[in-house]
Formats: structure tokens, sequence, C-alpha cells
């Protein structure tokens, strides 16, 4: 029988209409279309149940493959000192967070989740990372470049353990050191906390001069990470420093002080804000529409998405968590797009169901929240690289961002006093003596350099919980070999007196510490501090070192020593100390802090009336390296 090449043709075609006729082209699955329209895709094939799940932050504790499936979670997260085991690996947390990855990628629509972190002075939870100055110290710099290097490395070393999302930076501008999250600040002033959003830079990559102010942005290639700008807003101003309390203050000088840092985060593409646990004037951050909602979103055109903080949107009412669904209806209705639970999704999913569906919250917010998170997560390259990427294990804790962490140390301290008279300097010290004397609680205790929000939340004393160098290691590196270096933590006023020493190094400070355990009324030197300088320095010239996170009550001590540094809290690499002491750099850090005579003189900030500092705004000795 003899068949037509028109019948072949038409036989073919039929064919390949009937294979094709079942497939479509899922938009947000394609990576060559834009971000806008692969939302809109994806927005428009969920259900209320998976939009709810993805604007839920859960903790890595109760984030199981079956919870992240069944409630379809948008994003699982490490609190302080939440870790899959104490000395956890780069490749054991990269393990444990890909296993989370693929269970949301079963689900119907396979949409991953973002895992969180905080990463405030590097990769802190996690042990061996490289552990940078805080940010009190970081100020004391004016140095935003440097900051930028210290966000590509925290980046890369965040990269390392498969986490591609960070709470940080807190660009919070604290105007009073009784708060206990002053350390996180990075001044006083407004002008250096913009300039230091850098670090967004460096941590999301540089952002295209082409692309629109307020999208999030972070570069592409799995280097990077999304930052958070925290915590918004008013954090630092609260009435007497004290810790989720609230801002009274005009609205010029809210937008002039503590709105400020926000507009160049903004610019630069930050892809998340945190909002902040404190109050401003009477109404809780977490339920303010006007500023989450209109100022923010609309008025500073941020298109990236919201986040509460930990168990944030408990606390609108008191007692905490007394009426869960008034503050889920509050908060997302201010304009909070994620929660972080973090624990009881069960409630929260529950909860939410129910105000969706009586339109207590509308379907456009709902919308408008899940659209934002997935943006980020199209920006963050989730849907096309969701795992780990085996090749930056070594990033975490390498020699390169060991040695920017130095760098930054040197630069961050600052000289107050320089001799007992101007013409007689103390430092630098002589690296060839005789004998010299190392003494102070803070001499030999990693964890006490590092401060809170170090492996732990509230932080540790001692030198096993991750590895670096203490100051007294640095000062025993820098000196010559001849120099007999004698340590004792609390020496006896003989031994002080009849040891022969050349001079003195104290080490005294504060403790480690975070939020709802740092506030501090007194900010005197904790004991045995005082009693140590008194004793050495009494008998012996010494050089006195403050390890702080914050300016504390020195007056009484000042005209003892004969030379003082405040060395803010510099993290693992204590050898950035002795560095300066003994004159391989010079110092150059400024006080982006007012030094106080006087707890009742605060809060006192540079441009106040009544401005009466024991050392001023700015103020900071220099000297010339020695080698």
């Amino acid at each position: 029988m003899e068949v037509s090449h028109k019948s072949i043709l038409l036989i073919s075609l039929l064919c390949f209409m009937s294979l094709t006729s079942g497939t479509e082209h899922i938009k947000y699955k394609d990576p060559k279309v834009s971000i806008k329209a692969r939302v809109h895709d994806l927005l428009k094939r969920m259900t209320l149940e998976e939009k709810i799940g993805q604007m839920a932050q859960i903790e890595r504790l109760n984030a199981t493959n079956d919870v992240i499936k069944n409630y379809f979670i948008g994003s699982v997260l490490s609190g302080g000192g939440s870790t899959p085991s104490p000395h956890a690996t780069a490749k054991e947390w990269a393990k444990r967070i890909d296993t989370m990855q693929k269970a949301a990628l079963s689900t119907r629509l396979g949409i991953p989740i973002i895992y969180g972190i905080d990463a405030v002075h590097g990769h802190n939870n996690v042990y061996k990372a490289t552990i940078f100055p805080h940010n009190v110290g970081l100020g004391a710099t004016r140095d935003a470049q440097l900051v930028k290097r210290i966000g590509e490395a925290t980046a890369l070393e965040t990269r390392a353990t498969g986490i591609p999302y960070v709470f940080a930076p807190c660009i919070a501008v604290c105007r009073d050191p009784r708060w206990g999250r002053c350390y996180e600040s990075y001044s006083e002033d407004p002008e250096i906390v913009s300039q230091m959003t850098e670090i967004i830079t460096g941590l999301q990559g540089d952002i295209l001069p082409t692309r629109h102010k307020g999208v999030p942005y972070v570069f592409p290639g799995g280097r990077n990470v999304a930052a958070c700008a925290k915590h918004y807003m008013g954090d630092g101003g609260t009435h007497n420093g004290i810790n989720e309390n609230n801002t009274i203050i005009d609205f010029k000088d809210l937008l002039k002080i503590h709105m400020a840092p926000y507009k160049p985060a903004i610019q630069k593409g930050v892809a998340t804000v945190m909002v902040s646990y404190s109050s401003v004037n009477g109404v809780k951050m977490h339920a303010n529409k006007f500023l989450v909602t209109n100022y923010l979103k609309k008025k500073l055109k941020f298109k990236g998405f919201v986040i509460s903080d930990w168990q944030g949107i408990d606390k609108i009412t008191y007692p905490v968590g007394s009426n869960y669904t008034y503050s889920l209806k509050a908060s997302i209705n201010a304009g909070v797009d994620m929660i972080m639970i973090p624990y009881d999704y069960q409630t929260y999913t529950k909860d939410m169901t129910e105000l969706v569906n009586k339109n207590e919250i509308p379907m456009s917010r709902i919308d408008d929240a899940v659209s934002r998170i997935l943006r980020v997560k199209f920006t963050l390259g989730l849907f096309e690289h969701p795992y780990s990427d085996p090749s930056l294990a070594d990033q975490l804790g390498s020699e390169d961002h060991r040695a920017l962490a130095r760098e930054a140390v040197r630069n961050s301290l600052v000289l107050l006093k320089n001799g007992k008279s101007p013409n007689k300097p103390v430092l630098p010290l002589p690296t060839k003596s005789k004998k010299i004397l190392v003494a102070g609680t803070h001499a030999d205790n990693l964890g006490y350099q590092c401060g809170g929000w170090t492996i732990s939340w509230q932080g540790q004393g001692g030198n096993n919980i991750t590895d670096g160098t203490t100051i007294l290691k640095g000062i025993k590196s820098a000196v010559d070999k001849s120099t007999k270096v004698v340590f004792s933590e609390n020496p006896e006023e003989s031994e002080v007196k009849n040891g022969k020493y050349d001079y003195a190094i104290v080490v005294v400070g504060e403790r480690p510490y975070a939020e709802g355990f740092g506030d501090e009324f007194n900010l005197t030197i904790p004991t045995p501090g005082p009693e140590i300088i008194q004793k050495v320095c009494k008998n012996v010239k010494c050089v006195v070192v403050l390890i702080s996170g914050r300016p504390l009550v020195v007056e009484p001590y000042v005209g003892l020593m004969d030379a003082f540094v405040v060395a803010w809290l510099p993290g693992t690499e204590g050898q950035g100390v002795s560095d300066v002491l003994f004159g391989g750099y010079g110092f150059t850090g400024k006080l982006a802090r007012t030094w106080f005579k006087s707890v009742d003189q605060l809060p006192m900030n540079v441009g106040d009336k009544h401005y009466d500092p024991l050392y001023p705004f700015g103020f900071g000795l220099t000297t010339d390296h020695a080698n």
C-alpha cells in the first residue's frame, strides 16, 4: 500500500501533539523568567495552607522532615547556641540542613526553605569559626571597607555550613550604654552606623547600579548570603537603656537618629528587616503599622520581607503570649511577613488559618507577605541551587579570615592614656625586658574576650569554647624569647611589690552577656578588676587593657594607670592586641561612643547641651609603630 509524504507528516505531527499536550511551561521553575513573573506564577498555584507555611520560621530542634513537609515550612533557624552537636563541623552542619532542604523540595510545589542564623560578629554559633570584634569595636575603626571585608568573610564561613541567610547586621544606634545590647551597635552617632551598613555589600555582594532601590539583591554564585537589618527601629533609644522598653521620642528625632541607617541599608539591597521587641512612644514595633507598612515598605520602598524577632509577636501582649490570636492579627496586619515562631507552629497554623478564613487578615496581606518571601528566595537562587556547596567547607575559620580579624582588632583599639605626663609615653612597650607581669581575669580567657553571642547565646568563659588566641598568648608570642612573662590572674600585692617587674599588663573587664541579662545600671568594672588594678598599678608601671562592650566607670582608677587601652570585645584573635601594645602597629582607633564620668550623666551623647564626658566622642591617642 502506498502512503503519501503528506500523510506521514500529518501522522508525525499528531503524535508530537499528543506527547506534548500534557506538558506545561512552569514559569517559576525557569531561571530565565523574571523574578517578578516567577513569584506571580508560583503564588497563584499555592493553597492557603502552603502560603501560611511559607510565613513560618521554626527552630532547628523541631524541624523534622515530617513537620517541614506537612506544614510547608518556609524557614528554619538556629537560635543562639542551637547546633547539630557542640563541635559540629561545617560538613555536619551542611548535611543536616541539606536533609531539611530535601524534605521541603519533596512537597507538591518544591519550595525550598531559607535557613537563617545569627552571625553578628562572624559565624558566631559555630565551633572553630572566625570570631570578629563586636560592632562596638568596629565602630571605633571608622573603616567601612574593613567592615565590608568582614561581611565577605562572614558570608563565606556561613555558606560553608550550608546556610544562606544571616540575622545581621545590627544597625541600632545605641544612645545609652546601660542597654545590654550596646556592643551590637557601631556607635551612638547615626552617621557612623550608616557608614557601617557597607557590611551589607560584603554579606550580599555589591549591588548593581541598574537595580531598583529597595529591591533585595544577593550576588549570584553561592558565595554570598541574604542579610537582615535589625532591629527596626528605635531599639537603641529605649528609656534608661532598658532592653525591649519604650523609645520616647518625637518623629523628627526618630527619623534623624534611629531611621537614618535603614535608608542606606535599603539602598544597598538588604534582603530582610527584623522588627524590634521595643516600642516607639508606647506602640509595640511588632504591631506598628505606620512604621512597618506605611514608612518602611511604602515610603522607603522596601521590597524584601520583614521578619519578627524570636517570639516577638508573643510579646505584643502582657503577660507574654496571653492572646496569641490577637498578636498574630496585629503583627501580620502591621506588615510583618515572616513569624519567628519558633516552637509552637501548630497554634500558629491553626490561628492563622482561622484569621484568614474570617477575613480578619485579608488574603491580599497574605499574598503580599508570601510574595516578598518568595522574592528573596528567588534572588538567593535557592530554587536552582538549594543545597550546600562542599567546596566551601575549608572557608570556616580560614587563615585569611583570622588574619582579617586580627587586623580588625588592631584597628579597633582605642588608646585613652599614654603616660602620666605627655612627654613620657609608655606605649609602645619594649619587646625585650627582663621580666614582665601579666595579670587580670581577662588576660587568658578566650570566652571573656569574645563576649556574648559566641558559641552560645549569652557567651561563656574559658579557653575551650572554640579555637583562638588569648591576649596572654599574643603577648608571649610578641616579646623577645629572653623576656620572662609571669602570669598571675589575681596576684597578691606583696608578689607585685617584690617581683622586680619591668612593667605589668593588666587585662580586666566585663563578663559575657547578651540581651535580657546585659542591662546594667552601675556600669562599674566587675570584681575583682578594680582590686587588681589597684594592687598592680600602685606598685609597678602598668598598662590597663579593658575588655568591655561599652564604656564603664573608670575615673577612680585612671590616675593609677600609666597607660589605658580599651579593646572592646576583640573576638578570637587576641594577638591583635599585642600587635599594637608592642609597636608592631600604631594605635588609630577613635571612640565611637562618649565615655562618661558617672552613670548619673546618662544618657549623654555627642551634641547634647550638657556634654561633660571623661573622654569625648572621637577621642583616641595615636602612636607610631616601633618596627
